[in-house]
C-alpha cells in the first residue's frame, strides 16, 4: 500500500468553513451509495430522504455538537467521519466515508484513529458505531481497530452494532496526520 501525505482536519461545530462543499459531496456520495446498497437507489441527492438531504445541504446544523474530521489530499476532501458529542461517557462514530477512487491509502484508518483520539481526549469511555452487514471491508477495519459486535441499539434490519473502549489503541495511522489550527 502506497501512503501519500494526508491531512486530517478536525472541525468543531460551527467551524466548517471552507470545507463545507467537500464535506457535502462526501455525504452525498455516502448516502447515495448506502441507499443503492439497500435497494433504494436515488438518481441524485435531491431524491434522497429528507434527513439525508438535510445533512448534505447544511452539515453545520445537521452535526451541531458533533466533531467532523476530514481527510484532505491536496486541499480536496477525500474522506470524512463524524463523532457525536460525548454523552454519559459514550460517543458514536457516524458517516465514515472515503471517496472510492482514493481507498487503499489508509485514510479510513486515520479518520477512525483521529475520532478515537478525540474521544479519549474528551473522557469518552465507550465508542460505538453501527454498520450495514454487507460492508464487510468496513467491519474488518473496525475489528482491526478493536471494535467488537455488541447488542443492538438500532432496530433497523441489517445493522451491526459495535463498540470499543474510548482509549487509544490499535489503528495508529502509518502516514502523517496534520491537525487543523483550531483543534484544542
Amino acid at each position: 500500500m502506497t501512503m501519500h501525505p494526508t491531512a486530517v482536519l478536525v472541525r468543531r461545530p460551527g467551524h466548517l468553513t471552507g470545507e463545507d462543499e467537500g464535506l457535502a459531496a462526501l455525504l452525498a456520495a455516502y448516502h447515495l451509495q448506502t441507499e443503492a446498497e439497500k435497494g433504494l437507489p436515488a438518481k441524485d441527492a435531491a431524491q434522497l430522504p429528507a434527513r439525508y438531504r438535510a445533512e448534505i445541504q447544511d452539515p453545520q446544523t445537521a452535526f451541531a455538537g458533533a466533531t467532523v474530521c476530514l481527510a484532505l489530499d491536496g486541499g480536496v476532501a477525500m474522506g470524512c467521519v463524524v463523532v457525536t458529542a460525548p454523552a454519559g461517557g459514550r460517543a458514536e462514530i457516524k458517516r465514515l466515508w472515503t471517496d472510492p477512487a482514493h481507498r487503499g491509502r489508509g485514510m479510513a484508518s486515520a479518520l477512525v484513529h483521529e475520532a478515537l483520539s478525540h474521544c479519549a481526549a474528551n473522557g469518552v469511555t465507550t465508542v460505538r458505531l453501527s454498520v450495514w452487514h454487507w460492508r464487510t471491508a468496513a467491519i474488518a477495519l473496525y475489528e482491526r481497530l478493536g471494535f467488537r459486535v455488541t447488542d443492538s441499539w438500532d432496530a433497523r434490519e441489517g445493522l451491526i452494532c459495535m463498540e470499543r473502549s474510548g482509549q487509544p489503541g490499535p489503528g495508529t495511522p502509518t502516514h502523517r496526520v496534520r491537525r487543523s489550527p483550531d483543534r484544542p
